[in-house]
């Protein structure tokens, strides 16, 4: 059996949103790292924020000789239930052990579909135990039944230990610590309020790690000496290591091997304004024969050199939009731009004509402004035709997350035909671009980087 599978980790998951699972999970990853340990980071879910600054808990004190571990999400709704533990795997290879943050609440996951993708079937793929993060801000005795509740919801789920989040004085901790005694679910650590571990919000959740770098540095730093000095570390680790080894062989974005035709360069927008991306697209990118390149629309002039294809994912551009805008000398570069394009929600906006009034690349005959609405949620579509990211009927599971509309939604060749939860075209596929709202993990669908890489191969543009 495999290092890998023998992996010690943990699950840190909350009753609800808003307890602190996040402030717990970033703080730990970081408190390990400091001791010398090799962590590696994973999110339950599709968020991009919350994997950044997983990266970054991980990075502060540097890993000599390599680069810094990607935090990596698990979500077996994208990916399928099939591919979680081999997914765990790839990304924790070499690692010391992982810490997995959960997503909502333990046991919410896909809307009308049970278990699927909660953070609880996770931790079961996984056979990992669960450190359950508990809001006790205004409660007392109440924490008892609602942690016996989780702890027997579900009996394949091993609840084993407990962290108390915003409490408001010893007092208040002895009172949580004494009504939690008859549930028998050990009090792994409490953590008392504090302002410096506090992180800014706007419209889509936390901002971004990438685009306030030095606070960010400054809060998780926080956060890890919080964990440092109210968690039990040795009782976590003990934890971990109590996880029985894996059955699964790890995921490798090898697959087939290179598309055969040369190494074409695929840029890949980065960033503060394009900040969404899962680890593994350029890693099959790479395996399918790609040299992948990133570039920063907001400061550089130009396309990598020899770029083939282009894909640009999610982000902020409209927090960006003048800035965008005003670097005239890419925007008209990616106009004029020949090879492939693929782009998923910001990168969507961004190739519109505008975005808020701002003008943009201008590829998509359609104009893109921020609204009121949050349209939130995963989703099921098929390829309504050819196109350079996916042959004809191909059935995808993606997911949406903005507060931005495009007029019009689709192209006369829609990007995809939605067909769960509703019927309706999205997006816009026009001979070499793809662009849609629709976020898809290609881990889930790795013919999608292979055909992207061939287009560039058979000659369909590129400079």
């Amino acid at each position: 059996m495999s290092t890998t599978s023998r992996m010690p980790r943990l699950v840190i998951a909350a009753p609800s949103s808003g307890s602190g699972k996040t402030t717990v999970a970033t703080g730990l990853m970081a408190a390990l790292t400091e001791s010398g340990l090799d962590v590696s980071p994973h999110k339950v879910g599709p968020d991009y924020i919350d994997p950044g600054y997983h990266t970054l808990a991980v990075s502060l004190e540097g890993r000599p000789g390599r680069p810094p571990r990607p935090g990596r999400n698990l979500d077996a709704y994208l990916c399928g239930p099939e591919r979680v533990a081999p997914l765990f795997l790839h990304g924790a290879a070499g690692a010391d052990l992982a810490v997995v943050e959960g997503v909502m609440g333990l046991y919410d996951g896909a809307a009308g579909q049970g278990e699927l993708a909660s953070t609880a079937q996770v931790a079961k793929l996984l056979r990992a135990p669960v450190v359950l993060v508990v809001d006790g801000s205004s409660q007392s005795r109440s924490v008892a039944a609602l942690v016996h509740g989780f702890a027997t919801f579900d009996p394949e789920v091993r609840l084993a230990g407990v962290i108390l989040n915003k409490v408001g004085s010893p007092r208040h901790e002895e009172l949580l610590r004494e009504a939690l005694e008859i549930v028998g679910v050990p009090v792994l650590g409490a953590l008392h309020r504090s302002r410096q571990v506090r992180t800014p919000s706007r419209h889509l959740g936390l901002v971004p790690a990438a685009e306030r770098h030095a606070e960010a540095v400054e809060a998780v730093r926080a956060m890890a000496a919080q964990v440092r000095e109210s968690v039990d570390l040795t009782a976590l680790l003990a934890l971990a290591h109590s996880a029985p080894p894996l059955p699964d062989e790890p995921w490798s974005p090898e697959g087939e091997g290179p598309v055969a035709g040369g190494e074409p360069v695929v840029a890949v927008a980065g960033g503060p304004a394009f900040t969404f991306s899962y680890a593994e697209h350029a890693e099959l990118l790479a395996g399918a024969g790609a040299r992948v390149v990133s570039f920063d629309p907001l400061r550089d002039e130009r396309l990598p050199e020899g770029a083939r294809a282009l894909v640009v994912g999610g982000g902020f551009p409209e927090v960006y939009a003048a800035e965008l805008s005003a670097n005239e000398p890419l925007r008209a570069a990616v106009a004029a731009f020949e090879g492939p394009v693929v782009a998923e929600c910001a990168g969507l906006l961004y190739l519109c004509r505008e975005l808020d009034g701002s003008p943009m690349c201008g590829l998509l005959d359609a104009r893109a402004r921020m609204t009121d609405r949050l349209t939130l949620g995963y989703r099921e579509a098929v390829a309504v035709a050819d196109n350079v990211l996916a042959a004809a009927g191909t059935r995808v599971r993606g997911h949406e997350f903005h507060r931005t509309a495009v007029d019009p939604p689709a192209g006369t060749a829609p990007a995809w035909g939605v067909v769960r939860p509703e019927r309706r075209t999205e997006g816009f596929a026009t001979g070499r671009v793809h662009a849609s709202y629709l976020h898809v993990h290609w881990a889930a669908e790795p013919e999608l980087p292979r055909r992207l890489v061939a287009a560039c191969l058979e000659g369909r543009g590129g400079r």
